[in-house]
């Protein structure tokens, strides 16, 4: 037995954030469970009824941009008719004892990734895909530019029913709030602190490890072998720009994050020939996740530095990155309530097996 397949069970700390914590048991794989199954791939080009397919833009608000601006476009960003949050109307602050209110302001916007009704992300050309990043730049810069009430810009995708999709044709969706997420304040303040006390950047610190450390574990009576860590054992895949790391903390069985591999804090500073390579590496982990998974739900998220004055000295700091998080199993009481995440394929598994697809190209 390999000691990618030996059975694991152990708490992992999150060294980006260690009050996060993933409990790793592969024995759990073995239980009855209801796993989430794969989305349903709809891969029409055209749906007469879909809002979001071209010649039906009568269905969706006016297009706030389209790309390109004249023709036929590729790439459309609309109002969400729905919005978590809006610009429509401002509330007061309000505290009443130990309860708190903050206006709900800001902007939720879709951005209708394709043309075409049931493309997947891997079935883009990386053309295509290095417009769509142009795209999230480009438009978080605007937000960002539009009210200095608003602390953070975060792009995201759901992909399938159980990841949070109501439509299914492929979008994204870019939120705009006054207020910095939580779990994007921890990043910030651990790698903060991280680097104020080793004077370098956490992120890259990982990234080194992933591509040079390598390690064995004894056992302090018998001398046995109890764990090896092997270079490149987490990485997917490297680029010239990016690289593609499992996280040794996956909070979900086949997380996958995405970074720069030369230090990026903020992610509108990302060139042309940045978002071309981010493309072709994004593109492939998707089809490395497609092919073992066979079309999994998922979300994938943007974390970037926040534009605010709080975090001006977080440059050195903090590193922009791509979360992708296919939604393999659903949450028990166990998770919810305690916070913990249960993981039970353990990343090197998962790594190897997606190390393992063959591309193409």
């Amino acid at each position: 037995m390999t000691d990618v397949d030996k059975p694991v069970r152990e708490i992992r700390i999150n060294p980006i954030v260690p009050s996060e914590s993933v409990l790793v048991a592969t024995a759990r794989s073995m239980r009855p469970k209801k796993a989430e199954a794969p989305a349903p791939r709809d891969t029409r080009a055209h749906v007469e009824t879909c809002p979001f397919c071209s010649g039906n833009e009568h269905m969706t608000p006016p297009p706030i941009a389209t790309y390109p601006a004249a023709g036929d476009w590729q790439i459309r960003i609309v109002e969400n008719l729905y919005p978590v949050l809006g610009d429509d109307r401002e509330n007061p602050n309000l505290t009443f004892g130990l309860q708190q209110t903050i206006d709900g302001y800001g902007r939720h916007e879709v951005i209708i990734d394709n043309a075409r009704h049931g493309v997947a992300i891997h079935e883009m050309g990386d053309d295509h895909l290095g417009l769509l990043f142009g795209v999230y730049r480009e438009h978080m810069e605007k937000l960002y530019r539009s009210n200095p009430r608003l602390r953070y810009v975060l792009v995201f995708k759901n992909f399938g029913p159980a990841a949070g999709a109501s439509i299914a044709h492929t979008h994204s969706q870019i939120i705009a709030t006054p207020v910095v997420p939580d779990n994007v304040q921890a990043e910030v303040e651990n790698s903060r602190r991280y680097h104020e006390k080793h004077h370098r950047c956490i992120f890259c610190a990982l990234i080194d490890e992933a591509l040079t450390f390598e390690a064995t574990l004894y056992d302090r009576e018998s001398g046995e072998i109890r764990r090896k860590l092997d270079v490149g054992q987490f990485v997917i895949e490297r680029g010239k720009k990016f690289i593609a790391i499992k996280p040794f903390a996956s909070r979900y069985e086949w997380e996958v994050h995405i970074l720069p591999l030369s230090h990026q804090s903020d992610f509108l500073a990302a060139t042309p020939d940045d978002l071309a390579e981010l493309a072709r590496l994004f593109r492939r982990t998707m089809a490395r996740l497609d092919a073992v998974l066979g079309g999994a739900q998922y979300n994938f998220f943007l974390h970037s530095v926040p534009h605010a004055p709080a975090y001006a000295d977080c440059g050195a700091s903090y590193h922009w990155h791509i979360e992708i998080c296919p939604r393999t199993s659903i949450p028990t009481g166990f998770e919810l309530g305690s916070g913990l995440f249960v993981n039970t394929v353990s990343p090197e598994t998962a790594a190897a097996k997606l190390r393992a697809v063959t591309l193409t190209d």
